[in-house]
C-alpha cells in the first residue's frame, strides 16, 4: 500500500515541476528573449547594456543549477513562509510594468521558488547561481551611480591628456573635455569605463566560481581589485586611443573602436588578462599547498 501511495506523490511532484517550468517558460521567456536582443543588437537603452556580461552569466548561472539538480533532490521539501511571500512580490512587480520592477521579479521569482520547495536550504544551495542572475538582471543602477562618476571622468581627461601631449600633440583639458588639434573629445559618463568596469568584476566572480578560489576570501579581494585596477587602465587606454583618433582625423579607426567590433575585442583582450591572472593565482596557491 506505501508503494502504491509513493508512486503518485512521485507523479504528482513530477507533473508540479512541469507545470511550474512550463509557466516560467511563458512568464519570462519574451522577457529573456528581449535581454538578449538588446544586447547582441545594442538597440536598447545604455544602461541596459551595462548588463551585457549576462550574454554569458544567465547560461552559467542555469550550468551550476543543472550541476546541483542532484543536491536539490536530496535536500527535504519544506514549505516555507518566506518563499511564499517572495512569489507574491515578484508576481506584483511582473504585472506593474515597470521595466526596472518586471525585470527585478525575475530574479524575485526563482529566489521564491528556491525558498518554497527547499527552504533555507534550497536557498544556500542555489545562493551563487542566484546571485549571478540578479547581478545580469538590467535596472537603472548604472544611471543612478553616473553622477558621482564625474572625479572618474577628469581623471582619464587628464591622464589621457598628459600621455597625447608626449607625442608632441597639442593638447588641452578641460574638465571631461579634450582638445586635440582643436577636435574635441569628451569623456562623457559612459565612456568613464563602468560598463567594462561591471563586466570585469561580473566575469572575475565567474572565474573564481570556476577555479574554486571563491572559498579563499583573501584571494577572492585581491582579484576583484586587480580586476577593477585591469578595467580602470584598460579604459583610460581606450579612451587615450579614441582622443587621438578623433584629434588626428582617422575618423575610421574611432568608429570601429568606439561603436564597432574594434570595441569588442579590446574589451575581450582585457577579459583575457583576467583569465591569465586567475591562472596565476591557481599555480601560486598549488605551489604554497605544496610547500
Amino acid at each position: 500500500m506505501q508503494l502504491n501511495r509513493k508512486i503518485p506523490i512521485a507523479i504528482e511532484q513530477y507533473l508540479l515541476n512541469w507545470i511550474i517550468v512550463l509557466l516560467m517558460v511563458l512568464l519570462y521567456a519574451p522577457l529573456l528573449i528581449h535581454w538578449y536582443d538588446g544586447w547582441l543588437n545594442k538597440n536598447i537603452g545604455i544602461e541596459h547594456e551595462y548588463f551585457s556580461h549576462g550574454l554569458i552569466g544567465l547560461p552559467f548561472a542555469a550550468y551550476i543549477v543543472w550541476t546541483k539538480r542532484q543536491q536539490w533532490k536530496e535536500l527535504p521539501n519544506m514549505n516555507h513562509p518566506l518563499g511564499l511571500v517572495l512569489l507574491v512580490i515578484a508576481s506584483i512587480f511582473y504585472w506593474s510594468g515597470l521595466g526596472d520592477l518586471v525585470n527585478l521579479s525575475f530574479p524575485l521569482m526563482l529566489t521564491g521558488l528556491c525558498i518554497h520547495f527547499k527552504g533555507i536550504s534550497g536557498l544556500k544551495l542555489m545562493g551563487i547561481a542566484l546571485i549571478f542572475v540578479l547581478l545580469a538582471t538590467p535596472n537603472h543602477l548604472p544611471y543612478l551611480i553616473e553622477p558621482f562618476a564625474l572625479p572618474l571622468q577628469k581623471f582619464i581627461a587628464q591622464v589621457a591628456g598628459f600621455v597625447l601631449t608626449q607625442f608632441n600633440l597639442d593638447v588641452s583639458v578641460e574638465q571631461i573635455y579634450l582638445f586635440v588639434n582643436d577636435q574635441i573629445v569628451e569623456v562623457a559618463p559612459h565612456c568613464a569605463g563602468l560598463k567594462m568596469l561591471f563586466t570585469s568584476l561580473y566575469v572575475g566572480l565567474m572565474l573564481l566560481y570556476w577555479t574554486g578560489l571563491l572559498a579563499n576570501r583573501n584571494l577572492s579581494i585581491f582579484f576583484l581589485v586587480s580586476a577593477a585596477l585591469i578595467s580602470i587602465v584598460a579604459n583610460i587606454i581606450r579612451n587615450t586611443l579614441l582622443a587621438l583618433f578623433h584629434g588626428t582625423g582617422q575618423n575610421g579607426l574611432f568608429s570601429w573602436l568606439h561603436e564597432g567590433w574594434g570595441g569588442d575585442l579590446y574589451s575581450a583582450c582585457m577579459l583575457g588578462l583576467l583569465v591569465v591572472l586567475i591562472n596565476g593565482l591557481q599555480h601560486y596557491t598549488a605551489i604554497d599547498s605544496e610547500s
